[in-house]
């Protein structure tokens, strides 16, 4: 079995789940190391189901190494197993970027299991796929970007009619710590997790369920050039027109203690659009 017991996650009921459980709070703007690993350790794993399509999709030697060797910072089963993608499943994923590291996963299984995979770019244009067409919606560190160009609300809002009734948005994004201004923290590429969640409700959705799958409290979210200074864009010297870098370039040390690091902290969101 490829299960993680990495999986840390409170879910909220589902229609035929157990009673519902009350979700921890999030974390606090103060929280110290000791208060962060209780709070983790409060949080129960999920109850995963086994895909061999998910698995080989994952396993496929047609995946650029380079995605392959950020398998143990994102756990792509884990994470797809924990927002529920299932076998025949449309799923469509918004800017999915240019080297398409969960597309190169989604795609194949799709092809494989009779599903649907779509590419979305500009969902204001267009979500590929009819309202209430899609099963799955996935959205991966980018709702800093969204933040800073005014388009959260209404790319939620395309989002939520391109989705069947139960249909599942999923989210992993860089995490502040809470009680930030999301104005400030999108410059860094991190976002408050609560104004994640927020503005989804907001929009229509229910949150179902979170995790800690994507966790790294090695990050502690300050660093030079923001989260683009960690792998695995790894930048070593200031931005042009970026007034937030610090003006100096990384030295050997700095660089080695950044990559020591590893990839963000993230959280790890599954909403649903009300069945009802």
């Amino acid at each position: 079995m490829r299960l993680s017991a990495l999986a840390l996650t409170v879910a909220l009921a589902l229609p035929t789940a157990a009673p519902a459980q009350i979700l921890p709070p999030l974390p606090a703007l103060d929280e110290t190391p000791a208060q962060r690993a209780a709070r983790r350790a409060a949080m129960t794993p999920p109850v995963p189901q086994e895909d061999e399509a998910l698995q080989a999709a994952v396993a496929s030697p047609a995946r650029p190494a380079v995605d392959v060797a950020r398998d143990a910072h994102r756990r792509p089963f884990e994470t797809l197993t924990f927002w529920g993608l299932t076998p025949g499943a449309t799923v469509v994923e918004i800017e999915p970027g240019p080297t398409g590291w969960w597309r190169n996963i989604l795609k194949p299984y799709a092809a494989a299991t009779g599903g649907t995979y779509v590419a979305v770019n500009r969902p204001l244009e267009g979500m590929g796929v009819a309202d209430g067409g899609a099963d799955m919606v996935v959205v991966a560190r980018t709702f800093h970007n969204w933040r800073r160009s005014g388009r959260t609300e209404p790319y939620l809002a395309a989002i939520f009619r391109a989705l069947r009734p139960g249909g599942v948005l999923a989210v992993e994004q860089h995490r502040s710590a809470d009680g930030l201004n999301p104005d400030q923290t999108a410059l860094t590429g991190y976002m408050p997790e609560s104004h994640i969640i927020q503005a989804a409700r907001a929009a229509g959705f229910e949150l179902d369920a979170r995790s800690e799958l994507n966790a790294n409290p090695a990050d502690d979210r300050d660093h030079p050039y923001g989260v683009w200074t960690l792998p695995p864009t790894r930048l070593a010297a200031p931005r042009t027109g970026n007034p937030g870098d610090r003006p100096t370039p990384l030295t050997e040390a700095e660089r080695a203690a950044f990559d020591a690091i590893g990839e963000s902290d993230r959280m790890t969101l599954r909403f649903r659009k009300p069945a009802g």
